[in-house]
């Protein structure tokens, strides 16, 4: 990972904690005693949004939630999530997710759950709050070499894993642009999740349908049931059956050795793959500020 990205990631967590709270630029960079210049600069390269369009996206995700899961007023909802006034959230919510924050509400999960005390409205919510704020850098610093003597050993396990609705988005990348790749597409199958009604289920994967040379990776998020999906976001499934799986911890860049070793691990046993395998990003960097404490899941399907 970056230097620069690592020493944010503390300031994305304190961000995230301070929502309804004086989160401005000024504020931030007398938090990370710097100049606003020089944080602003930083901030925009290192998490590709600035400040102000991080902490806005957040509190309009976090306020869209709240519509789905609690009953309080919108006008409530509005001040909680750190909006000044209701006219300014009404045209904020307008802008990101196309309609009034009534209209949202009204509509609820495409799933039919039209309770906001529904168990999946709340699933759906907590996951807006714990995925959202750096869901653009999952995969983040994966590009860099591991580190010698970074090698770690890993439990294998064979599992039964029940399938799992998924939104995503395919493309074909080197294995230097995995990060990329994951960074310009997650946010937007979050975003159209959101946009659509589709309830959250978990948090991001990232499924390689292809290797070689060129990989395809199809990144996306689970969702509670089948959705509709509109191009060039696609609707699928995660793999229903026996699953060999391990858990790396660590940063992205040593999910290769937790593959080599599920592989490995597959092949010592005599048993076929069925299908493609794929990871699911459970940590949130921002949550999380310290890589050795993330926790990735690494699946490979195979036939039980």
């Amino acid at each position: 990972m970056k230097p620069e990205l690592e020493r944010l990631l503390p300031l994305l967590s304190h961000v995230q904690g301070h929502l309804d709270e004086d989160v401005s630029l000024r504020e931030l960079a007398r938090e990370m005693l710097l100049s606003e210049f020089h944080l602003h600069r930083v901030f925009s390269r290192a998490v590709g949004e600035t400040t102000k369009q991080y902490t806005s996206r957040l509190r309009l995700d976090r306020a869209a939630a709240a519509l789905l899961s609690s009953d309080d007023s919108i006008l409530d909802i509005a001040l909680a999530s750190g909006f000044s006034s209701h006219e300014v959230f009404i045209r904020s919510f307008q802008r990101r997710f196309g309609m009034s924050p009534r209209q949202y509400r009204r509509r609820g999960l495409a799933s039919g759950a039209d309770s906001a005390d529904s168990r999946r409205g709340r699933a759906h919510a907590d996951l807006v709050r714990s995925v959202g704020p750096c869901i653009g850098l999952v995969g983040a610093g994966r590009d860099q070499p591991t580190s010698e003597g970074s090698t770690m050993s890993y439990t294998i396990e064979k599992k039964s894993f029940p399938g799992q609705p998924l939104l995503f988005m395919r493309r074909r990348v080197k294995q230097s642009e995995i990060a990329k790749a994951l960074g310009e597409v997650l946010p937007r199958v979050f975003e159209y999740a959101q946009k659509s009604g589709a309830g959250l289920a978990g948090p991001p994967v990232c499924r390689y349908a292809g290797w070689g040379p060129l990989l395809t990776i199809e990144a996306g998020m689970p969702v509670a049931s089948a959705a509709v999906a509109v191009e060039p976001i696609e609707a699928g499934s995660l793999h229903a059956g026996a699953v060999a799986m391990t858990v790396h911890h660590g940063g992205y860049d040593g999910l290769g050795e937790a593959h080599a070793a599920v592989q490995a691990w597959i092949e010592r046993q005599g048993i076929e793959t069925a299908g493609p395998p794929w990871e699911s990003y459970v940590t949130d960097p921002g949550q999380v500020p310290d890589p050795k404490d993330w926790k990735t899941e690494v699946y490979w399907p195979i036939r039980g």
